[in-house]
């Protein structure tokens, strides 16, 4: 790298400062010393322009599930810039990549695409509404479904409060939508069962991460909401953004062997660009259809570069890696292996540490706490260490959200794995 590669990295956070506040391009922000500049990526690894390394699990906050600049995603992608990167019409990419969803997801009959995983979550809910003529949103506390304002109600502990109130979490939202999302417990099949009976003539959707954050699902609880919903006539939303075509081929649905009525994807189906789909009965996204236009239970859905083709494209192009035998097997012995050795380095440094998640997405927590099931037991977990563990982490050359999830790709090695390992054992002795 020419010239020195500190103040050309120093230069770029500067230049940064002034153009875009906060110097960050979403909620991912590090401590001013440790704010980086990424220059590139290759299979697990990110290299900021100081020219240091780092095993990355951000990848990208999800997305990257075959690892940075997989060969097979950048040949498809080449291909296909050189055609046209978008068309805002039909195109042969968008057309192969919904076969392929819809064809491996359980609830999946049919599909419309939208960009972000936030659109996918705020349209299926849009189509509950149309589909049900009814207003009400059941949302889990903790529960986080993206930057829409319905999102945004009580997406962290509520400290106190009664569990169906709803809190905004963000300001300059819509208060008035407050009135039509009710919170409850993860896990808790009661309140669940007491909103609903209560209140099911009037809701229209039921939105649930199967595995919500990194806290997995009660035996029966997914169930029991399947059961809810059929009986009252409430559809069922599993928010599948980030456990999507990761924990199996057929996803949470899959995994946990429950069916929803609609279903929202995005990270691992676009391949590294940005793309998301709404999945599930035919005679909701019918609602959608354009043709409809004009009619009472028309609901739109669409946008610029929705399903544009380089996206589909990229997702084709990882979906057909990772539908190759063993993927699911490798990235749940990745998860495993991380899983693990983090419990392990925690339990040698002499500190309590579980890391809670499924498959290749996950996150140590530093707690006592051996019965967590929801956000509300996650008061237990020593948030203050958690973070300086992180960033200690960091400095080792671990690449990771404080406080967030750790993703695992398909490009991560057991060499990777235990230098991650290495480097946990030492940033828990620096918590110590």
């Amino acid at each position: 790298m020419p010239g020195d590669a500190r103040t050309a990295q120093a230069s770029l956070l500067e230049r940064a400062e002034k153009a875009i506040p906060g110097a960050a391009l979403g909620v991912f922000a590090l401590p001013e010393k440790q704010r980086v500049v990424i220059e590139s990526g290759q299979g697990s690894t990110v290299i900021d322009a100081n020219g240091k390394a780092y095993i990355d699990y951000l990848l990208s906050s999800g997305p990257l599930i075959l690892g940075h600049a997989h060969p097979e995603i950048v040949a498809a992608v080449q291909k296909q810039a050189a055609l046209g990167s978008s068309y805002y019409a039909l195109n042969r990419p968008a057309i192969e990549l919904a076969e392929l969803i819809v064809d491996a997801v359980p609830c999946g009959e049919a599909l419309r695409y939208q960009s972000t995983g936030s659109e996918a979550t705020f349209g299926a809910l849009r189509l509950a509404r149309a589909a049900t003529g009814r207003k009400l949103v059941v949302k889990f506390e903790g529960s986080f479904h993206g930057s829409h304002d319905i999102a945004q109600m009580t997406t962290a502990r509520m400290m106190g409060r009664n569990s169906t109130e709803t809190v905004s979490e963000s300001a300059g939202l819509a208060e008035v939508l407050a009135d039509e999302v009710v919170i409850v417990p993860f896990n808790d099949l009661d309140a669940v069962a007491d909103v609903v009976s209560r209140r099911g003539a009037e809701i229209a959707a039921i939105m649930v991460e199967p595995l919500q954050r990194v806290l997995r699902p009660m035996p029966g609880f997914l169930q029991r909401l399947r059961d809810l919903a059929t009986r009252h006539g409430i559809v069922l939303v599993f928010d599948e953004v980030v456990t999507g075509f990761r924990l199996a081929w057929g996803g949470a649905q899959e995994h946990y062997g429950v069916i929803p009525d609609l279903a929202c994807y995005a990270k691992a189906i676009g391949g590294g660009y940005p793309l998301s789909a709404i999945v599930g009965r035919r005679a909701i996204l019918e609602l959608a259809d354009k043709r409809r236009s004009g009619s009472e239970t028309y609901s739109y859905l669409g946008g610029t570069l929705t399903g544009n083709p380089l996206s589909a494209a990229a997702g084709l192009a990882c979906l057909n890696v990772l539908k190759r035998p063993g993927s699911y097997e490798r990235l749940r012995t990745l998860g495993d292996q991380l899983r693990t050795g983090l419990e392990e380095a925690g339990r040698r440094a002499g500190v309590p540490v579980q890391a809670l998640g499924e498959g290749p997405v996950l996150s140590p927590l530093i707690t006592e706490n051996r019965n967590i099931r929801s956000a509300r037991d996650l008061d237990t977990v020593n948030k203050k260490a958690m973070l300086h563990w992180a960033h200690e982490m960091i400095d080792r050359g671990i690449m990771l959200t404080p406080g967030g999830k750790m993703y695992l790709s398909l490009a991560h090695t057991d060499q990777d794995i235990e230098q991650t390992v290495r480097a946990a054992h030492g940033a828990f002795l620096a918590v110590r």
